[in-house]
């Protein structure tokens, strides 16, 4: 008897094996079988091809999702300097691979000392505001800083290292970068001009090899010595004196209190997943609105034929009516209730919303309780996603194209405009207050996917996400066709403007129920993804901005 157990037992280890055996082989099979062009561990989709590289190649080194966000946002600050940089703000959306989720916000803040007029400065229409006066104090570095010391692998100098060997080497000026140079301002911006002329006074133009040298020495002192670094210090000195020269009133002691902040992430149920929005004075609320709105419609890939697609964009563009209305509550809980903005995000106040939507009409603005405001534009957007299903969305702007225009030629950083979004939102402003934002880096999480979602594009930015979703979640378009498809946008005077190639059967029927209609120049929105199906990664840059995604 216990030989035959004894044969039984070995037969059922055998047996155990071989069943182990197979499922190992089934999941590499299936894990090898992940279609052309996705990925199979992690990936990275950030403006540009060489940054996603540079943020791939720190996940190879065993770096963490942060470690690769933070090192494809160092590289866009050169990249795409006319977005973001050091002297901007960001906010991260981090899920670990528990499936937590925080929210790290360095958004600028408002000085101690500012022009007492500011507010009343404001301009009247949508339009660049440069000057010293907008700047806010800029928090980019201790953001990275937070984000590294809680979910950071790789050695803090080891995510600065491939930018500042770009940044003194020189590269050439990349066609988007190109795109803007001609909107540096002769008369008022002659450091910003300078970093961008040749020896014979003429502006660099796509192609030409532009350094960073200055920049290259900021970036090694804060990759040496840390954030503090930048905050207090010769290089937060040479900083100040360059922004005081420019007529701007941040002081030592400004860049010196500068706090990051860690909050949980807002949860929202949305269809089969849970939706992690950053909290105001972020725009998630704004998104989750008008998803919520359109979500009561039902939509599907049949919403997109015949009337049925007339009357889908018709309630979109509504949708997004109200979300202008909206946005004058969305405010810094610090100075602010949050109540109101927690409201916005309840399915019982996107029906209340859906019943004032009629199908064959628009109204005036006052309709929509819109308040006029500036339009923004800039900003650029990372997302990552890695094998143990941690994952970051960030957004970091300097606000509009080359920020406030003002460059601190000791430092090589370019100064943020961002006390400009206070414009028609706020009557008066304090010290440490951080303005209104339209960044919502997200996070969408069901049992099986995951979905890393985030825009650039200023005031575009909830519209091409609410548009993406929309058409990857419901219409059943694949991730790229989804972020490719052409937008609608809405502006502060309530005027809807189309991408080009937008349909245009569905323009005239939207002109026909009232809405008025003009051209748009250019829409700036810039969606950058990355999803988990099944175990496989797609990965998508816009091809708006010529953005390029990596992965392996």
């Amino acid at each position: 008897m216990p030989r035959s157990k004894a044969k039984v037992y070995i037969c059922c280890a055998l047996i155990l094996l071989c069943v182990v055996a197979v499922i190992v082989c089934i999941a590499v099979f299936v894990k090898q079988k992940c279609p052309d062009g996705t990925f199979s561990n992690a990936a990275v989709a950030a403006d540009s091809g060489r940054c996603s590289r540079i943020g791939r190649d720190m996940l190879l080194k065993g770096g963490s999702a942060v470690d690769g966000a933070i090192a494809a946002l160092l590289c866009t600050s050169i990249v795409n300097p006319q977005s973001m940089g050091l002297g901007g703000g960001s906010i991260f959306t981090v899920m670990d691979s528990s499936g937590k989720v925080k929210i790290i916000n360095s958004r600028e803040t408002v000085p101690r000392k500012f022009k007492p007029d500011l507010i009343e400065s404001c301009p009247k229409s949508s339009q660049l505001t440069s000057g010293s006066q907008w700047i806010g104090v800029p928090g980019e570095i201790r953001g990275y800083e937070q984000a590294h010391k809680l979910y950071g692998k790789l050695p803090w100098a080891t995510l600065f290292h491939p930018t500042i060997q770009l940044a003194r080497e020189g590269f050439p000026i990349p066609q988007i970068q190109s795109r803007y140079i001609s909107y540096i301002d002769t008369n008022q911006t002659q450091p910003l001009r300078k970093l961008y002329t040749d020896k014979n006074g003429n502006l660099l133009q796509a192609g030409d090899i532009v350094k960073f040298e200055k920049l290259a020495d900021t970036l090694e002192m804060i990759a040496n010595h840390g954030a503090d670094s930048f905050y207090t210090g010769k290089i937060a000195e040479d900083l100040i004196r360059d922004i005081q020269e420019a007529g701007g009133t941040l002081t030592v002691q400004d860049l010196a209190s500068y706090r990051a902040t860690v909050t949980d992430a807002w949860a929202v149920p949305f269809g089969e997943y849970q939706m992690y929005i950053p909290p105001p004075p972020a725009g998630g609320i704004i998104l989750s609105f008008i998803l919520n709105v359109m979500k009561g419609y039902d939509l599907n890939s049949a919403s997109l034929i015949g009337e049925q697609k007339t009357l889908a964009y018709h309630r979109l563009v509504e949708a997004f009516k109200f979300a202008n209305g909206l946005k004058k509550h969305i405010r810094d809980p610090v100075f602010s209730s949050e109540e109101m903005a927690k409201k916005f995000t309840e399915e019982s106040f996107a029906k209340h919303i859906r019943s004032l939507i009629s199908s064959n009409t628009t109204h005036d603005p006052q309709y929509y309780n819109i308040t006029p405001y500036l339009d923004s534009m800039g900003t650029t957007h990372v997302s990552v996603l890695t094998e143990d299903g941690s994952a970051v969305s960030v957004t970091s702007s300097i606000n509009d194209i080359f920020g406030s225009m003002v460059f601190s030629p000791s430092t090589g950083v370019i100064l943020n405009n961002q006390l400009s979004d206070f414009c028609g939102r706020e009557d008066k402003i304090f010290p440490g207050q951080q303005p209104p934002s339209s960044m919502a880096p997200t996070v969408l999480k069901s049992r099986s996917k995951t979905l890393v979602i985030g825009s650039s594009g200023g005031s575009m930015i909830t519209s091409g996400m609410a548009s993406a979703l929309m058409n990857h979640l419901w219409f059943g378009k694949s991730l790229e066709e989804a972020i490719a498809a052409p937008v609608v946008y809405v502006d502060s005077q309530s005027l809807v403007k189309f991408e080009p190639n937008f349909d245009e059967k569905v323009i005239e029927d939207l002109k026909a129920r009232g809405h008025s209609h003009a051209t748009a120049e250019h829409l700036y929105n810039v969606v950058n993804a990355v999803e988990k199906v099944d175990g496989c990664i797609s990965a998508v840059s816009d091809a708006r901005k010529l953005g390029e995604a990596a992965g392996y």
